[in-house]
C-alpha cells in the first residue's frame, strides 16, 4: 500500500476520532421554591412609599438575591403566606408557583418562561402596608437552563434552544423541552420547580445529564 493511502487513511481516523462528543457534561440543578418579582411601584404599594428591598442573602446567579421581604399571595380557594421576594426590582409583577399551589389556591396559571406573563393567570398579593389585585402575572415557570455563552459554546446549543436533562439519582427522571437560556449575566443552572424536583426526590446541587434532541423543536 502507497505511503500517501497509509497517510491518508491515518489522517481520516484520527479526524473520526477527534470529532466525536466528549462524554456529556453536568448540569448543576437548583430547585425554585414558590417566589415574587415586584415592580417599584408594586413593592410601595405592599410595603410603603420609598421602600427599598433588603438582602437576605444572593442567589447563584449574579446580581439576584433573596430579599428579607415576604408577601401573602391569594386566591379563589386559600391564600399562602410568606412568600420569599426575589430581587432587583423589575419592569412588572411576577409571582411563580407550582401547580400543587395552584390548585391550593383555587387558579390555573400557565406553563411559561419567567417574564412572559401576557395572558397569564390572576393573583392578589398582600403586604404590611397594602395589597395589589394583578390581572396577569401569576405562572408557572418552565424547566430552564441558564447559560453563559461559554457554556452555551461549549454545549452546542443556542439561546431558545430545547433539550432533554436527565437526572441520574434514586429516582431516575427525565425532564423533556428544556429551554435554554444564554447571557453573559447567567451562571450555568437549572431550575425546577417543587413539584418537579419531588417527583424526582431531586434536592438543589444534584446534577442532570444534558442531552441534544437528533432534530430541532
Amino acid at each position: 500500500m502507497k505511503q500517501e493511502v497509509i497517510q491518508s487513511i491515518v489522517e481520516e481516523v484520527i479526524n473520526q476520532l477527534s470529532s466525536k462528543p466528549f462524554p456529556p457534561k453536568m448540569i448543576p440543578i437548583a430547585v425554585s421554591a414558590r417566589h415574587c418579582h415586584l415592580s417599584q411601584a408594586d413593592l410601595e404599594t405592599l410595603f410603603g412609599k420609598g421602600y427599598a428591598l433588603t438582602k437576605k442573602n444572593d442567589l447563584t446567579q449574579p446580581g439576584q438575591f433573596a430579599a428579607n421581604e415576604t408577601v401573602l399571595i391569594a386566591g379563589p380557594k386559600g391564600s399562602m403566606n410568606n412568600v420569599r421576594v426575589l430581587g432587583p426590582i423589575r419592569k412588572a409583577t411576577q409571582v411563580e408557583i407550582s401547580k400543587t399551589d395552584a390548585i391550593q389556591l383555587g387558579l390555573d396559571p400557565p406553563i411559561r418562561e419567567s417574564g412572559d406573563i401576557k395572558g397569564s393567570s390572576p393573583v392578589t398579593i398582600l403586604g404590611p402596608k397594602g395589597s395589589i389585585y394583578l390581572q396577569e402575572g401569576l405562572i408557572i415557570a418552565g424547566a430552564h437552563i441558564h447559560m453563559h455563552p461559554d457554556d452555551a459554546e461549549a454545549f452546542s446549543v443556542k439561546n431558545g434552544d430545547f433539550v432533554r436533562v436527565q437526572a441520574e439519582n434514586e429516582r431516575p427522571v427525565s425532564f423533556e423541552k428544556v429551554l435554554i437560556r444564554v447571557s453573559p449575566n447567567y451562571k450555568l443552572e437549572m431550575h425546577i420547580d417543587t413539584d418537579e424536583a419531588n417527583a424526582g426526590f431531586i434536592s438543589t446541587g444534584e446534577k442532570g445529564k444534558l442531552i441534544k434532541y437528533a432534530g430541532s423543536l
